[in-house]
């Protein structure tokens, strides 16, 4: 989380990083379960290019 300063009071903002991941048909719960027991949050699934399903996640960037 990134805090910026507006006079007086600070304001915090997300900061966020997104990963995309194919989706196997046959195997789309234990995916996108995968994913979520690290952290990262389902935003969309959308079609790929290719017609396969490709799932979009974001979730809150680590402070370095």
């Amino acid at each position: 989380m990134v805090l910026y300063d507006y006079g007086e009071k600070g304001y915090a903002m997300t900061t966020w990083e997104y990963i995309t991941t194919p989706l196997i048909i046959h195997n789309t719960t234990a995916i996108l379960n995968n994913w979520g027991d690290q952290g990262w949050e389902l935003v969309q699934i959308v079609q790929g290019p290719e017609g396969g399903l490709v799932a979009y996640f974001k979730r809150p960037k680590q402070e370095i």
